[in-house]
């Protein structure tokens, strides 16, 4: 070998020639660091022109202050800073316990935008902590410092492309390998079997192909065995122990150490040393690491690599076009059983299985046992720039007393474009009430093997949502009538006090309180600062009880609480009123929660309500009654769409169920926003409008589109043989009696004559520049030439497409012809208005 050694930095060797008797050549972790460095920078760069807001993050976990682990958190803060990533230095004070430990760690693990989680060893802590507990609590998908058990059992058994490699095992073989040395066939020696290093290393050398020896303290003969290596590994812990003899000419040796010993030289009275003796071992070495400045920055490079690894992942996953869905196969059976029968024999995924499958993560999903859970409205911050997918909206005919099957077409479709086109798919249908479901009408889940499951879930409690609106809305029908009460059995300085307590000697107003002072145009900020004049405008809403429009709810159909008497208590000194209990979904809260877009845009429109006028004719609202921050957190949950499947372990989101004849008759801005960002640009978010187009599509477009600023690409309008002959004159559809003959034989005739039902619907999608998609849900009774009828009579009334469906009964047929034509309907250029 020439006694000139060559420079290269990006190979990471260093010129010795000036290092007198130099034969070794220097493998500079510095130099290679820094080309590592540059590297991930541009990566970062790179990956932030794709997604403009995405940054890498990085969690340092240190419990308590050593200083030196101060220093090395510094330095791994600095070199993440330098690339682009941004670290986060999370300290926690030495009196952490394991258990709020280990809650931290939780709350990283399930932050989307933490991409690497580290904890800086060792714990500094007053109390007792497992910390190899510790370590297997960082998610193996975020550790970043490849010290999980399950990581590590990756790098036993070779499998070194999923988790992350160990950052100094893997800094080390990037040096070995930057010598230029042949790895395979080579003899290495590891001193040292440490979890962090040497058994790491032993196991990465191997699946590199070398024949490797692992020596340890019980090692006979440590330096002969060390002087046939090719490749030398010392990571032992031993301030120089490795002397030049122990190391075979030409060997390639790689210092682990790093010591503090006694030199009177220097300032501080101290040297850094490894555990080679590098003076002795430099003359006979090929390659040899120095200390410091080898494989000390090194490890931070590798930290620095595993988190860009970690943060591409999550990109790619953000960028995916498609969701690795898995479908649940159909139990088809003929003749085809009872709905109930039928979803009870499907067994659902597990419900955080599902939300991974279509892109949430663990923090933003709430699970309500395992087949059901609540989705955070967190997520729509993090899917901000998220494209989205194409909109479609499915509503009727006008129907009979029994139903049409828009929602079993709902999820008939949605399984046919998830499970059998490959498409990203939602169905966002509403959330039954318990009137209707214990009513002759029954359950909203579908029908057949088009169903939403567990069905029973769907159609009872599901996460108590309209349980949550049932209490907001009574809690605002007692507050009102309890204000208008008071007023009329108190002077206005009692209700003051009352209104505005003194607590401790202090009196404050609210926020509520200092909007109503605002409104009053009273800018007064001090409770003792007001006139008697502004005290009696403030403390007295002076409810006109003729003009009350509030009403209680309950969510059953209870026919003898359609008119009540309230007051007749004798506490309630003979104030009593005529009022009445609405159905639950009929409340103006179950709208207000279908329409936001966010928890604040609720709280505004709930602040709004107006429950009735003044004496002087003046609207008084919720929040004139002080009660909006009350209603608001009474919703707090029930503002999150609810994430469930449809028998193939397709997604859909519950959430919401206003009726359309009362309210809107849509689900929830919030659930089809969510929807929309998740499918991405080539997906697909069926939703549902209640009742006929006539009621339930038309308040789809002028209300729900006209707030939430979204368009439809497409609607699917339902109708059945048996609902257009009634149109053409037939008999009376009766819930829970035979339906009549003319019903369950062919008659076109009868057929003919409701066409102009059919035409009319058509036209009110076309109205609104959508194009319509007609599926005719077939019945059994239903005859080929009544379906070919409607089919040919639809496009001559300007359908889109037209479509037979039977998604009841054998899971599906017509579903993927009518998923053809919705795609292919999305692809008309939008003329929605």
């Amino acid at each position: 070998m020439s006694d000139k050694l060559i420079f290269a930095t990006r190979s990471g060797l260093t010129d010795l020639s000036r290092m007198s008797g130099s034969v070794g050549q220097l493998l500079s972790g510095t130099e290679a660091a820094k080309d590592i460095r540059n590297q991930l920078t541009k990566e970062v760069a790179e990956l932030k022109s794709q997604l403009p807001n995405f940054t890498p993050g990085l969690a340092i976990v240190q419990v308590g202050g050593r200083e030196d682990s101060n220093v090395y958190i510094r330095m791994k803060i600095k070199a993440a800073s330098e690339i682009g990533i941004v670290a986060t230095h999370v300290k926690l004070p030495k009196s952490t316990t394991q258990t709020q430990l280990l809650a931290k760690l939780k709350e990283l693990n399930d932050d989307p935008y933490t991409h690497g989680i580290i904890v800086q060893m060792p714990l500094d802590s007053e109390n007792v902590i497992d910390s190899h507990l510790i370590t297997d609590s960082v998610s193996p998908d975020k550790d970043v410092d490849g010290l999980h058990t399950i990581n590590e059992g990756k790098v036993a058994i070779g499998d070194l492309e999923s988790g992350f490699l160990p950052c100094t095992p893997n800094g080390c073989m990037d040096l070995i390998k930057r010598s230029g040395v042949k790895i395979a066939g080579s003899n290495a020696v590891v001193l040292g079997r440490s979890k962090i290093v040497g058994t790491p290393v032993a196991e990465l050398l191997k699946w590199h192909h070398a024949t490797v020896t692992v020596c340890h303290s019980k090692t006979q003969n440590l330096d002969k065995v060390a002087a046939q290596a090719d490749i030398l590994v010392v990571g032992i812990g031993r301030a120089e122990m490795v002397k030049g003899s122990w190391v075979k000419p030409g060997a390639v040796v790689i210092d682990c150490g790093i010591n503090s010993i006694p030199d009177a030289t220097k300032k501080s009275g101290q040297r850094l040393v490894g555990d080679v003796a590098f003076n002795e071992a430099k003359e006979v070495a090929s390659f040899i690491t120095p200390v410091p400045g080898g494989v000390g920055p090194m490890t931070v490079a590798m930290l620095m690599k595993n988190t860009v690894m970690s943060a591409k992942k999550s990109a790619m996953r953000l960028m995916a076009t498609s969701w690795n869905l898995s479908h649940l196969t159909l139990k088809l059976e003929t003749p085809v059983p009872s709905d109930i029968h039928i979803a009870r024999s499907q067994t659902p995924k597990d419900i955080s299985a599902l939300a991974e499958e279509v892109g949430l993560y663990g923090k933003e999903v709430i699970p309500y046992g395992s087949k059901m859970a609540k989705i955070s409205l967190s997520v729509m911050k993090r899917l901000a720039n998220q494209k989205t997918g194409k909109y479609v909206v499915v509503a009727g005919i006008t129907p009979t007393p029994l139903g049409e099957g828009k929602s079993t077409t709902t999820i008939g479709l949605v399984q046919a474009l998830s499970a059998h086109k490959n498409m990203n798919s939602f169905a966002c249908v509403r959330q039954p009430s318990q009137g209707p479901t214990f009513g002759i009408k029954g359950g909203a889940a579908g029908g057949g093997y088009s169903q939403v499951i567990p069905m029973e879930d769907f159609n009872l409690h599901l996460t108590g949502d309209i349980h949550a609106v049932t209490a907001a809305n009574n809690l605002l029908a007692a507050q009102l009538e309890t204000r208008v009460f008071h007023e009329a059995t108190q002077s206005d300085t009692a209700l003051y006090n009352r209104l505005v307590p003194s607590l401790k000697g202090t009196r404050t107003f609210s926020k509520i309180q200092l909007r109503r002072l605002q409104k009053l145009g009273i800018n007064k900020t001090d409770p003792n600062s007001l006139t008697e004049d502004e005290v009696s405008r403030f403390a007295r809403l002076d409810v006109d009880p003729q003009t009350i429009t509030w009403r209680r709810v309950i969510d059953t159909s209870d026919r003898f609480l359609r008119k009540i008497t309230v007051g007749q208590s004798t506490t309630e000194q003979g104030h009593t009123r005529n009022t009445a209990f609405d159905i639950s979904v009929a409340s103006e809260i179950m709208a207000i929660l279908a329409l936001s877009t966010d928890l604040a845009d609720m709280k505004n429109r709930l602040r709004k309500i107006v429950v009735a006028l003044s004496k002087r004719g003046e609207p008084v609202t919720a929040d004139d009654l002080g009660v909006s921050g009350a209603l608001a957190i009474l919703l707090k949950d029930a503002i999150k769409p609810n994430l469930m499947q449809t028998l193939e372990g397709t997604p859909v989101l519950v959430h919401a169920g206003p009726f359309a004849n009362i309210a809107h008759g849509c689900s929830s801005v919030i659930a089809d926003l969510i929807a929309l960002k998740l499918v991405g640009e080539r997906g697909y978010v069926v939703t549902e409008a209640g009742f006929g187009s006539d009621i339930g599509m038309e308040k789809f477009c002028n209300i729900k589109c006209r707030s939430s600023k979204m368009a439809p690409n497409a609607a699917v309008l339902v109708a059945t043989v048996r609902a257009l002959k009634m149109h053409g004159g037939g008999p009376n559809v009766v819930p829970g009696t035979p339906l009549p003959k003319e019903y369950v034989e062919e008659n076109l005739d009868l057929l003919k004559k409701g066409l102009p039902n059919l035409q009319k619907h058509i036209q009110n999608g076309s109205k609104f520049g959508i194009p319509v998609v007609v599926a005719i849900n077939r019945f059994s009774s239903d005859t080929q030439a009544e379906l070919e009828l409607i089919r040919n009579s639809a496009l001559a009334f300007g359908a889109f497409k037209v479509v037979i469906c039977n998604h009841w009964a054998v899971g599906g047929a017509g579903a993927a012809d009518l998923a053809d034509a919705v795609i292919a309907a999305c692809e008309m250029p939008s003329k929605f208005k």
